[in-house]
């Protein structure tokens, strides 16, 4: 049996009336750009995210440029994040006008290091971009200390972790609530994904919104009058439509991948060669991916290919080692907890509608391999 890593051909037959509709609202409008279907997104995410507003662009790229853009970076301006997670988060950093300064990552949860975040602060430190990685919040209650001690702001890298929740003082609180600024992306591969690029940005803080919703448009709050340099980075209104639709099932979705994961660590479990995904107590993972450490990691890799069953490696080099940033001096060893990570990780499907006979396809492979 063949297992897709991501199958968003099964998730569109169950919504399709629902989307379909929603785009014809669109269509009949003819409001393509920022119609009726922008703000009504941006309020919903931002109640999602216990934040008092959103605000829509064009992709998550967008939505970690547009922050560090308001920071008025300059090159010597240091901008804190973790070595393991996707190009975009560093690139954006780049982008602004500021120095991407690496760090390395806790072993249980991939995600950033506080230890390392307080170890890497000097005074040209500007903010701290922790990355919720596959789904799980990092240790924000430690990193939103730090950077006040430092007078630092802290935005969040969510875009693979929009509605993931963490326990703080007995309290729960989401993903977006607690930094500066959060940056969600709506590619179609997210939990949440969209017909095509989107992204989103959420805030409590009423001055930093109105400069992004400036900053979106080309640096203007009113047509013809620009008073600083943007870019346009709006949030397309079909996209948004295709998101209102599929926003009422994202909880349900993410309930799901916790059990198909739930499944797959009881199944692997006292299997030599693997560790499955931690999750922390305070945390309410989301699962956007669920990544094993699996011993001779390239072959099992090829092992699953060669059965049909989807597999990813997310992610293969850290970006410390990247070509692009040889310039920062980083070299191999010097963040050993991430570069462990991307010789070891492999991502197996996850996605809602994977079948129980499908997730046993999977196993029956990881086991034979290590068999």
């Amino acid at each position: 049996m063949n297992v897709p890593l991501l199958d968003l051909v099964a998730q569109y037959r169950t919504i399709k009336d629902e989307v379909w509709s929603a785009l014809q609202r669109v269509v009949e409008s003819q409001q393509f750009i920022m119609g009726p279907a922008v703000p009504q997104l941006e309020t919903a995410v931002a109640q999602l995210s216990h934040a008092r507003h959103g605000v829509g662009c064009a992709s998550g790229t967008d939505a970690l440029l547009l922050p560090l853009k308001a920071l008025n970076l300059k090159p010597a301006d240091e901008v804190i994040t973790s070595s393991f997670t996707f190009f975009a988060t560093a690139g954006a950093i780049h982008n602004a006008g500021g120095t991407p300064v690496f760090v390395d990552i806790e072993a249980d949860t991939f995600n950033i290091d506080p230890e390392t975040v307080e170890a890497a602060i000097t005074p040209r430190t500007r903010a701290i971009v922790p990355v919720h990685l596959f789904g799980q919040m990092a240790n924000m209650e430690r990193l939103l200390a730090i950077a006040r001690r430092h007078g630092l702001k802290v935005i969040e890298d969510a875009c693979q972790a929009i509605g993931a929740r963490r326990s703080i003082d007995g309290e729960w609180r989401v993903a977006g609530e607690l930094g500066w600024v959060t940056a969600y992306s709506f590619f179609p591969s997210k939990n949440l994904g969209a017909w095509g690029d989107a992204g989103m940005i959420v805030t409590s803080d009423d001055a930093v919104a109105e400069r992004l919703r400036r900053l979106r448009l080309h640096g203007g709050a009113k047509q013809y009058h620009h008073e600083e340099i943007g870019t346009n980075s709006r949030l397309d209104t079909l996209q948004a439509a295709v998101l209102l639709a599929k926003l009422p099932h994202l909880a349900a979705w993410s309930g799901k991948r916790r059990e198909h994961a739930a499944y797959y660590s009881k199944a692997f479990a006292g299997l030599r060669g693997v560790t499955t995904p931690v999750v922390e107590r305070a945390n309410e993972h989301i699962f956007h991916q669920y990544t094993l450490r699996a011993e001779r990691r390239d072959e099992l890799l090829a092992h699953l290919k060669a059965k049909g069953i989807g597999c990813a490696v997310y992610y293969p080099i850290p970006l410390h080692r990247q070509e692009c940033f040889a310039a920062l001096g980083y070299k191999e060893g010097r963040l050993p907890v991430s570069e462990r990570a991307a010789r070891e990780v492999l991502s197996l499907p996850i996605f809602p509608e994977l079948t129980r006979e499908q997730m046993d396809t999977v196993v029956g492979a990881v086991r034979e391999f290590y068999r």
